[in-house]
Parts: structure tokens; C-alpha cells; sequence
């Protein structure tokens, strides 16, 4: 198909966002901006949360990845289910009893300025680095596929594509995403519907034959069996658990818009038809992975498995429609994890860091500063997504939830110390715990797999013979982000000491 005609659509559907915008930020002001007002309806703020968890990486990554893995990755996903049930029914009351806009005010409140600038800390190294690398790998794919065609650079796509989120995004905040998420959620699954239709359709059989060809292949084994494998079922479940914990009910980006709901049973309710739509929807990607490696088997082709899915949908096989479809799918799932990013961290920025919440500026003085942290953080983006460009792309997709693993941790001991016993903290060691863990949990992991670290990095680290003398083939998996948690948990309580007053 004419990448012309491709790009075109891509611009339609941005014109489409922008006038969503434009409606839904009028009488717009630094509370919409933060958290909606309060007054989202929790059944749009479910629907978008599905665009936002899912992100590009999910969109081409999960279905490249059942080539290797099978249905694997739906383990983590049942692991979802239990952490997002902790996140409805322990974080989320938590939140609506103390009336926070920014969830790591609960840190200052129990134990004072330090926590509170240490959570927001992690969550901005995280957010910001996770956020620019799912962001290149949609850029990426994109330009491969479309624009090298026309002739426009690497940078220039990236700079309108950041452009274009800043312009729906800077006036509107939390108040505009949640419908712009909505509509963008529905594009996604439009796209992944249709596409699995269209390949069942191309592989001469239906829906249940389909199934059946996948499970003939082996590729619908959903539990890994084998202790020692980093897949091992219950690592994948435990760290599934955790990681939505940390990544959902600790993550600025997706509490923003659950506490922007105006009370907590509709947030709650909120909570758990996502977590059910979610697990519908991370099984469909699997599914079409299996469709995808079917299809590329009966047509000998052969390519990367993130390169599986675009390669199939644009190739000149199928109609225009598919190819338009998945664009539109793409860049659906792009923008929620891009423009809900830029938007969480200039809220915590402004509120966590500059204490804008605090100040006695009125209204217009706070919206030009909260304007300036937003364009700031689009170009900090806009920088990182050509460091990606630089780095070894394919280094890209296993480091995310490495990354996350190791950033996310702090404050998962943070908020469990908190929560769970009423000692107080040593604020001037707080930095140093929160420092000294996660480079505890990584030189952990690498003892685990050195051998990961030998081919990402391409070092070679002498570190096999220690490894398997220590951990016998045994290979930490997604309980990384938990190991991290517990480190950082127990250096909290080395550093507290009991605290006669009413935990918060």
C-alpha cells in the first residue's frame, strides 16, 4: 500500500485527537489538568486504562514473543489479576481516605519530605526512560515501514510525533485523556480484531481451527513447568502480581486517572472491569501471535518477532484495510503510553518536586510553570528517543521490564513499609537505602544470568562457573521487582525505629 496514503490516515486520526481536545478542555484549569476535577466516569477511565497498560511494546512484542515463549506471557497476566485486586481493594481506599492528587504525598504524610521527594524520584527515572522506549520502538516501526519511503529522517518523525501529543495534551491534562485514551483504546482493539479475522480468514479456517492449529504446534502451553526456567509459572504469576502493584498502584501515571473518579466505589469498580477486559486482551494478542507464526510458516516468511506482526499487516498480500487498520492500531496503542507519560510526570514534577500544590501563586502563575515542566519533559523525550536510536534497538524490548524491575522496587518497599508496621524512618538514609537496593537487586540478577548481561551488552563477564556454583541454572525472572522490593524493605527497617504515633 501507498505509504502516502498510510501517512495521511496517520494525520486524519491525529486532526481527530486534536478535536477531541479542543472540546474536552474547554473551561479547563490546573485541576483538570491534574486529576480531572474528580469528576471522571470510571467506565471511560476503565475502557483507556486498556490502551495505556497494553502500549506498542504489548502491540508487536507480545505477539512476536510466542514464537519462543507459546502462551507463556499469559502467566504474568493471571499474575495481573492478583496484584490489581490489591491495588482495588488496599491502595486505591488508601488514596481516597488521605485525598492525594499526587500518590506519593502519602510518602511525605507517613514519613515526611525525603520519602516523598525519593517515590517521586523513581517514578520519574522510570516513567521517563520506560516511556521514551516504547515510544521509539512505535517510531521505529513507523519509519521502517512508511516514512524512510517518503524521505522523512528518524528526527523529524519524532519531533512531529511528540509535537502532536503536546498539542492535545498541554491545555487539557488528565480532564482531556481520558477521552482521548477512549478513543484511542478502541482503535486498538478495532485493529487486533480485525486482524485476527483477516489472517484466520488467509490461513483457510475459523476461529476454533485456528486453535486447534496453534494447539497442534504447542503453542497455547500457557504453564512453564520447569522450576529453574525464568518463566517458571509461579515467578511468572508472583512477578506478574508484583509488577502490577508497582507499575499500576504505584505508578503516577495510571492512579492519576483512577483517583480522578469521584469516589472510590466507582474507582474500584473501575479497577476490576479493567483487570477483566485486560486479561480478554492480552489472551486475543497471543492468540494473533500464533495466527502470525502460522501464517509466516505457510508463507516462508522469515523476520525478527517484532518486525512479525507490521511485516504480515503491510505487506501487499493482504488489502489496504488491513494495513490502515494496523496503523491506526498502532499509533492507538502509542499515544495513551506517550501522552498519559508527558502528562503524570509534569503532575508529579509540579506537585512532588516544585510543591506547586503548596504554592500561593495564583492560578495563571501555576499554569506557566506547569506549561514549562510540560514542554521540558516533551523534549527530554524527544532526546532519549535519539539515544535509542543510537543504542542497539534490539537491546530495547528485554530492558524495559528489566529496568522497571530495578526502578520500581523502592518504591514498592517504601509503600509496603508504610503500610504494613507504623516505625519511622531515618530521613537522611532514606536516599542511600533506595540507592543501595536496586543496585543490590541487579548485581543479584546478573549472578543469576550473566549471560544476558554478556549479550545485550556484548562483554564478556567470565561469571558462568560463579553463577552456576551459587544459583544452580536457577534464573531470576519477573520476581526481580519483589527481590528489589524486600531488599529495600529490610534496609528501611535497619535505618526506622518504633514510633509511638498512629500510622497514617
Amino acid at each position: 500500500m501507498s505509504p502516502i496514503i498510510l501517512f495521511s490516515f496517520v494525520i486524519a486520526y491525529f486532526l481527530l485527537l486534536l478535536t477531541v481536545a479542543w472540546f474536552t478542555s474547554k473551561g479547563s484549569n490546573n485541576q483538570s489538568f491534574f486529576i480531572g476535577n474528580k469528576k471522571s466516569n470510571w467506565m471511560l477511565v476503565a475502557f483507556g486504562m486498556i490502551g495505556t497498560s497494553l502500549s506498542g511494546v504489548t502491540f508487536v512484542s507480545v505477539p512476536g514473543g510466542v514464537g519462543s515463549g507459546n502462551f507463556f506471557y499469559f502467566q504474568i497476566v493471571l499474575g495481573y489479576l492478583l496484584g490489581y485486586m490489591v491495588i482495588a481493594f488496599v491502595l486505591l481506599p488508601l488514596y481516597y481516605r488521605l485525598n492525594v492528587t499526587s500518590i506519593y504525598s502519602y510518602l511525605e504524610q507517613r514519613f515526611g519530605v525525603e520519602a516523598h521527594k525519593v517515590g517521586a524520584s523513581f517514578f520519574i527515572l522510570s516513567r521517563v526512560v520506560g516511556a521514551t522506549a516504547r515510544l521509539y520502538l512505535v517510531i521505529n516501526i513507523l519509519q521502517i515501514f512508511i516514512l524512510n519511503k517518503l524521505g522523512v529522517p528518524f528526527v523529524a518523525t519524532t519531533f512531529v510525533i511528540l509535537l502532536m501529543i503536546l498539542l492535545y495534551t498541554f491545555e487539557g491534562g488528565v480532564k482531556t485523556i481520558i477521552y482521548t485514551d477512549t478513543l484511542q483504546t478502541t482503535g486498538m482493539l478495532l485493529g487486533l480484531g480485525v486482524c485476527i479475522f483477516v489472517i484466520i480468514k488467509a490461513l483457510g479456517t475459523d476461529f476454533s481451527g485456528a486453535l486447534s492449529l496453534l494447539n497442534d504446534k504447542g503453542y497455547t502451553k500457557i504453564f512453564n513447568t520447569d522450576i529453574k526456567a525464568g518463566s517458571f509459572f509461579l515467578k511468572h504469576i508472583i512477578g506478574g502480581m508484583f509488577i502490577a502493584i508497582a507499575m499500576t498502584g504505584l505508578d503516577q501515571e495510571m492512579m492519576q486517572k483512577n483517583i480522578s473518579v469521584k469516589n472510590l466505589k466507582d474507582s474500584q469498580k473501575n479497577m476490576m472491569s479493567f483487570t477483566a477486559v485486560l486479561m480478554v486482551v492480552n489472551f486475543l494478542f497471543l492468540f494473533l501471535g500464533g495466527l502470525l507464526y502460522l501464517y509466516a510458516q505457510k508463507m516462508n516468511i522469515v523476520t525478527a518477532p517484532d518486525d512479525l506482526f507490521p511485516t504480515i499487516a503491510l505487506s501487499d498480500v493482504f488489502s489496504g484495510t488491513i494495513g490502515i487498520l494496523f496503523i491506526i492500531a498502532l499509533i492507538s496503542a502509542l499515544f495513551p503510553s506517550v501522552d498519559g507519560a508527558i502528562t503524570s510526570l509534569t503532575s508529579c514534577f509540579c506537585i512532588d518536586i516544585l510543591g506547586l500544590n503548596k504554592s500561593q501563586d495564583d492560578e495563571a502563575v501555576v499554569k506557566k510553570k506547569r506549561l514549562k515542566v510540560h514542554f521540558g519533559f516533551a523534549v527530554l523525550f524527544f532526546l532519549l528517543v535519539l539515544v535509542f536510536k543510537a543504542i542497539n534497538d534490539k537491546l530495547i524490548i528485554d530492558f524495559i521490564l528489566k529496568f522497571a524491575g530495578i526502578t520500581y522496587g523502592p518504591l514498592l518497599g517504601l509503600f509496603a513499609f508504610g503500610i504494613f508496621n507504623s516505625r519511622k524512618l531515618n530521613n537522611q538514609l532514606i536516599w542511600m537505602v533506595c540507592i543501595v537496593a536496586p543496585i543490590a537487586a541487579l548485581g543479584i540478577d546478573l549472578l543469576s544470568s550473566p549471560e544476558w548481561y554478556e549479550k545485550k551488552l556484548h562483554l564478556t563477564l567470565g561469571l558462568n562457573a560463579v553463577s552456576q556454583s551459587i544459583f544452580k541454572g536457577y534464573k531470576i525472572g519477573n520476581e526481580l521487582i519483589l527481590i528489589n522490593g524486600m531488599i529495600t524493605f529490610i534496609g528501611l527497617f535497619i535505618i526506622s525505629k518504633k514510633n509511638i504515633k498512629q500510622v497514617i
